[in-house]
């Protein structure tokens, strides 16, 4: 039985000190004047006669409007009014861009009135110092690789968001320690004056002194040495579409250069398949991914779905050939106040069968496990994970920060308890890396959410898996 109570790793909260996203907000917008009041008590609709922005420094107002369902000359009914103008709201906050939105009507004109939008912008130039294990989880490192410090990536990321006022992206993340790591990038979300085409590049250089080399019985094995073992270059260009609010269309084309040591070619030939030492490989990405819910980043009502076709090997590049296809869907629902219900499923499948150890990753890395196998990983080409999650909110409430400007120094913290299982499946031709390969896999559990900005989650799990091993798990991510 393996049972971590995670104290040091608190570090992970005061990520949800920095004011990088936007914030959770319940309250609603300020209630319309009595005597505006009385007006609309007298009609059975309004008509939009104009949207004011306010509060836009630099966001533009053509950008704020893209992600509002309402315009001049619409006509709304008063019983939808309230749910139209949260709605939108909403949306508002899911662009990341505003610490808070407020939407009212006002300026009323017998049944005509105007809509206005009051955003608070968050601050867009952001650079602060890494500290960033490098195994897949915090009790990984902290159980199996015995709080190694060896294995700490330690460095400083910077971003400049909204750069010119189109919600378009500049960042750059520099990291020295277990990976020697060095990227930049750009996102451009439109270039046109519809505001539906967008594009983006991104380069990256990596080298390590130790490499997971090979899986035994579910476990990554490593080795080390003074010298640079795996050298990784990649290049890409993106190309974005999205003509609604709720779907949008990306295509990747990305360049990349793997080099490994002879010693790693020697201790695993099929590392990078046949013995080699060095891979050139182009890949081409189709990615769809539709989202229609209260939150983007963690949310509780709603659904949403991400499908892709991926093709590595094109033209005289191809010395990894694969075709991938990946589809996840999730659904969230209300079951009674304050508690929700949650499902997704998640399923890959590669072609060939028979790819290098490097493109046979499956279950366990990134965010792709079952919570209570996180000590394991399942290599393949195929696999699925089904999640059911049901939360039930116990506090939500927030914090006054000291020092930091009045609008940015609410913290807002919802406390959400739940409970879950998961089912799982993964595919391997030749059961490369143990027990947990062709077979059924099921856990189940009982955790804490802590949430604060919109994309800052602590989670504590409690877990058990089909083998009887127990554990307290701690992550940083939304686990749906």
């Amino acid at each position: 039985m393996r049972t971590v109570f995670n104290i040091s790793g608190l570090w992970l909260c005061l990520l949800a000190a920095l004011p990088a996203r936007a914030q959770v907000r319940d309250t609603l917008s300020p209630a319309t004047p009595p005597q505006e009041l009385t007006i609309m008590q007298d009609t059975s609709y309004i008509v939009v006669r104009d949207i004011v922005v306010a509060g836009n420094k630099r966001t533009r107002r053509s950008v704020i409007l893209r992600e509002v369902g309402i315009k001049p000359g619409d006509t709304i009914r008063l019983r939808s009014l309230s749910t139209i103008l949260e709605t939108n709201r909403k949306q508002l906050l899911n662009t990341s861009l505003f610490l808070n939105v407020l939407m009212n009507v006002k300026d009323w004109n017998g049944n005509e009135a105007n809509v206005v939008i009051d955003v608070w912008e968050r601050w867009y130039l952001l650079a602060f110092p890494v500290f960033k294990l490098a195994d897949r989880n915090f009790n990984q490192w902290w159980v199996e690789q015995k709080k190694s410090l060896r294995r700490v990536n330690i460095g400083v990321k910077a971003w400049q968001d909204n750069l010119t006022g189109r919600n378009d992206e500049l960042y750059a993340d520099v990291s020295f320690g277990y990976t020697q790591k060095f990227v930049l990038g750009y996102t451009l979300p439109y270039i046109d004056k519809k505001l539906r085409h967008g594009i983006g590049f991104s380069a990256a250089f990596s080298r390590n002194r130790e490499i997971n080399y090979v899986s035994e019985d579910n476990k990554q094995q490593f080795f080390r040495q003074d010298d640079f073992l795996r050298r990784q270059m990649a290049f890409g260009v993106s190309y974005t579409y999205r003509k609604a609010i709720s779907t949008r269309h990306q295509a990747f084309l990305t360049y990349h250069n793997e080099r490994v040591s002879d010693t790693v070619a020697k201790l695993n030939p099929d590392y990078l398949g046949g013995g080699r030492t060095e891979v050139k490989y182009a890949e081409l990405v189709y990615r769809l991914d539709y989202i229609k819910a209260d939150s983007w980043q963690y949310p509780l009502i709603g659904q949403s779905f991400r499908g892709e076709v991926s093709k590595a090997g094109l033209g005289f590049l191809n010395d990894i050939d694969y075709l991938k296809i990946r589809l996840k869907g999730a659904k969230y629902w209300q079951y009674a106040p304050k508690t929700y219900g949650a499902v997704s499923l998640l399923g890959q499948v590669k072609f060939p069968n028979d790819l290098p150890y490097a493109a046979s990753r499956a279950m366990g890395y990134s965010d792709d496990y079952l919570r209570g196998l996180e000590y394991y990983v399942v290599d393949g080409t195929a696999f699925f994970i089904l999640k059911n999650t049901l939360r039930r909110e116990l506090l939500n409430f927030k914090v006054r920060l000291p020092i930091v400007p009045k609008k940015f120094s609410n913290l807002p913290i919802r406390v959400m308890a739940k409970a879950y299982g998961d089912v799982g499946y993964g595919y391997s031709k030749l059961g490369l890396s143990g027990v947990l390969s062709n077979r059924m896999l099921y856990t189940a559990g009982l955790g804490l959410d802590i949430v604060s900005f919109y994309d800052t989650c602590i989670r504590f799990e409690y877990s058990i898996n089909q083998m009887g091993e127990k554990g307290l798990f701690l992550h940083a991510k939304l686990d749906m």
